[in-house]
């Protein structure tokens, strides 16, 4: 037998809503934590952030030349 009671056919909106509520916090408590990114982690991001900021700049200082 479950747990959840069982509401007859003439179960209004706010029954209802109780009811996704109840079964939206038994789905969050059943969920696992998501992974935390470590100091190194953060420093590949960095990393990845700094490289494209350079090449940026270098697309950015080369745009006024003139090729032959």
């Amino acid at each position: 037998m479950t747990d959840e009671p069982t509401f007859g056919p003439e179960e209004n909106e706010i029954m209802a809503a109780a009811r996704a509520a109840k079964a939206r916090q038994i789905a969050a408590e059943n969920t696992p934590e998501p992974a935390k990114i470590g100091k190194w982690g953060m420093a590949a991001i960095g990393a990845g952030v700094g490289s494209a900021a350079v090449a940026a700049a270098m697309l950015y200082a080369n745009r006024g030349k003139k090729k032959r």
